[in-house]
């Protein structure tokens, strides 16, 4: 097994090349604008080794996707962090979720993987991963700050980032208005405990 981890490590090495390259230029341009030869030169591999480590030029993106999202994501943590009331909080969350890049390319790639049902579980594992890494960051602010919610932290992120979603899926439809008129601090239900409500 010993002589079989120097390939093992250079075909994650250039999965992940590959993986960031994608997402750095579908950040930039979208699906459609960018090519498999591309992604490939950038990543100083083959464009056949897309297909190899991802199924698809559509797996790459649904992949990419969720990995910008998720480090964009992560964003709301020190933005969060340095306010003092929960309505502070859920503001500044709503504020800088909504504004993220990254979410109209989410939108995107779980558009793409309802149609392609074989990307379906990419899609759900990135938003298990987002899901994840948002109720550890909403579970330590909850703790530092003495506060509480009034519903289960899975439920109050799930709620959160389905609105995020919701709302720039019905702007980027071309829907009139735009993602900051829905209220999406108010879907939060991050408070001080009272002395009636624990």
């Amino acid at each position: 097994m010993a002589g079989t981890e120097p390939s093992q490590e250079r075909s994650q090495r250039t999965r992940t090349r590959l993986l960031e390259a994608a997402a750095e230029r579908f950040a930039e341009r979208g699906l459609t604008s960018v090519t498999v030869a591309e992604i490939a030169d950038a990543a100083g591999a083959h464009p056949n080794q897309v297909t190899y480590y991802f199924g698809s030029k559509e797996g790459l993106f649904v992949q990419a996707a969720f990995l910008l999202l998720l480090r964009q994501s992560s964003h709301l943590e020190s933005v969060g962090g340095r306010q003092r009331t929960p309505a502070g909080f859920a503001r500044a969350l709503a504020r800088v979720a909504l504004q993220l890049p990254a979410v109209p390319t989410a939108v995107e790639a779980m558009a793409i993987a309802r149609q392609k049902p074989e990307l379906g579980p990419l899609a759900r594992n990135g938003l298990r991963l987002l899901f994840h890494q948002s109720e550890g960051f909403l579970e330590r602010t909850l703790t530092r700050r003495g506060w509480a919610a009034d519903r289960p932290v899975g439920l109050e992120v799930k709620t959160f980032w389905s609105t995020v979603l919701g709302a720039r899926l019905i702007s980027e439809s071309g829907f009139g208005g735009h993602p900051t008129d829905v209220d999406l601090a108010g879907v939060l239900t991050i408070r001080q405990p009272g002395p009636d409500r624990p």
